[in-house]
């Protein structure tokens, strides 16, 4: 058995489930440059499910969450460097997300590590990122001139940023601020202001959230004062998500429903959790921020 083998083969007799708290989030963390899944920290998504009352068997969703790694690297067999970009899909209801400090430190743990080529990277990530998640992890991993070619994206649909509001309160989500109309229509709608905290380090999550709907019209104005009302409110990107995809449903009873954020980078990583009544195959595609 090969040293990657063995190392996989250890990560996998250690793998377990703990609460976020136990994660090396908001520790002091030695970053290793050699090989070591052992680094990745899965967190159940069933305490955040049961928080939102689902379970694994009653999610209203399908969906996926992107993460994309700008800080991606390995050496050759003749001991070069190589830089790329890291594209990983997770799908929304694998048994666990995994940390994002920990999926950082692997990372970095490819560094000094030798391969034969990009397929061999691309194999090791999703076996080791599937392990942990619980769930096949798709993976691509591509040049910088590549990625760069397809630019900045622009996003369809009206902004709803530049209405006038007034805001006092910003701990919590607010469901109650949301309203609706009587005519329906289909429409998407999107603002650059949500941002929501860590809840274990406290650190800023910034973003933009998508909303695409066929539904009775949701009045835009009441959509920005959710959307600003997650300011303080703890939690992962990902529950975030969820949290509004709920929101939305119970106020609308939507005849289709999508809900995405494309998340600011934190650590060469960002989150891009999708969540949607349909079978939607969406493009992972970076905004401005990102």
């Amino acid at each position: 058995m090969g040293y990657n083998a063995r190392r996989f083969s250890a990560f996998q007799a250690a793998l377990m489930q703990h609460p976020a708290e136990h994660s090396p989030l908001g520790k002091s963390s030695e970053y290793v440059s050699q090989y070591a899944p052992e680094l990745l920290f899965p967190i159940s998504r069933t305490t955040k499910w049961a928080e939102l009352g689902l379970t694994a068997s009653t999610l209203p969703y399908q969906g996926m969450d992107y993460w994309n790694c700008y800080e991606l690297s390995w050496l050759t067999p003749s001991g070069k460097p190589v830089v790329a970009i890291g594209e990983f899909a997770i799908a929304a209801d694998s048994p666990n997300i995994i940390e994002s400090k920990s999926f950082k430190l692997y990372l970095n743990s490819l560094n000094q590590t030798a391969y034969a080529d990009r397929a061999e990277v691309e194999a090791v990530l999703a076996r080791d990122l599937s392990a942990c998640a619980g769930a096949p992890v798709a993976v691509r991993v591509r040049g910088l001139d590549e990625v760069a070619a397809e630019g900045v994206a622009a996003l369809a649909g009206r902004c709803v940023d530049e209405l006038e509001i007034a805001v006092s309160d910003y701990a919590h989500p607010r469901p109650e601020l949301l309203r609706r109309g009587d005519e329906v229509v289909e429409e998407t709608l999107y603002s650059h202001l949500l941002k929501s905290n860590c809840p274990v380090t406290g650190q800023p999550d910034w973003g933009t959230l998508v909303i695409d709907y066929r539904a009775p019209q949701l009045d835009a104005a009441s959509l920005l004062a959710y959307v600003v009302s997650f300011r303080q409110h703890q939690d992962f990107h990902e529950q975030c998500v969820e949290r509004v995809f709920l929101d939305l449903q119970r106020l609308l009873k939507p005849e289709k429903l999508t809900v995405y954020a494309r998340y600011v980078r934190r650590g060469g990583l960002d989150i891009n959790p999708y969540r949607s009544t349909e079978s939607i195959k969406p493009g992972n595609l970076r905004l401005v921020r990102q």
